[in-house]
């Protein structure tokens, strides 16, 4: 793995599978206001998306009736109460970790999910306690697609950009990493909205699996 020297990843729908927590908060809502409650195939497409396309999708047209603000309160409030009852590692992304661990190849996390949010879910797995880095949402004035947040988390792993491969399952996450010369990674195991979304991105790689990663070294 002598060609790797440094890693970042996107959290949701690259490291976590964070889409039924989401979901249930959604449906929360759908339930409370009388609504049909939203399917885990429909949910699933926009959960790395944040919370108003979130409320989009549960109330579509009768948005417009309710407070908005209010709305994306109550969701937080619930999601946070509940953040980790359904939310799981990606298969192989434990395994993924630990190799880079074993070769003291550090990374860190980039995601654009507030810090007040992201903070107690890492906290809910122990693999991410060597993570050298946590970049928030909100972490800087910027976020994803913007390449600022990369760039601090290039100085907190103290790999330079050009070392840094980055994972990410949205296209925002391929731009920060293209602009910032990082070698970019579409993860196909995550919330693409449809197969093979992530060819038109132009990142340097695609990988279906997390291990698969490991032969880019090679």
């Amino acid at each position: 793995m002598q060609n790797i020297k440094g890693v970042l990843f996107d959290l949701d729908g690259t490291l976590l599978d964070t889409a039924k927590d989401l979901g249930a908060s959604l449906n929360y809502l759908m339930a409370k206001y009388g609504f049909a409650q939203v399917s885990y195939q429909d949910y699933r497409l926009v959960a790395s998306d944040g919370v108003y396309p979130l409320l989009d999708l549960g109330f579509k047209e009768q948005l417009v009736n309710f407070d908005r603000e209010q709305l994306r309160q109550e969701f937080l409030d619930y999601y946070l109460a509940n953040i980790a009852q359904h939310t799981e590692l990606f298969p192989g992304i434990k395994e993924l970790l630990a190799n880079l661990n074993k070769h003291e190849i550090p990374w860190g996390i980039v995601t654009n999910k507030p810090a007040f949010l992201t903070t107690p879910l890492l906290k809910c797995f122990a693999e991410f306690q060597q993570s050298k880095s946590n970049i928030s949402g909100d972490t800087l004035a910027q976020s994803k697609p913007h390449p600022a947040p990369m760039l601090l988390a290039s100085r907190e792993i103290n790999v330079a950009c050009d070392d840094i491969y980055y994972l990410g399952d949205a296209e925002r996450d391929i731009i920060a990493g293209n602009v910032c010369n990082m070698k970019t990674v579409v993860v196909n195991w995550g919330y693409l909205k449809y197969p093979n979304e992530g060819d038109t991105w132009g990142a340097d790689h695609i990988i279906d699996e997390p291990m698969q990663f490991l032969q880019l070294a090679k």
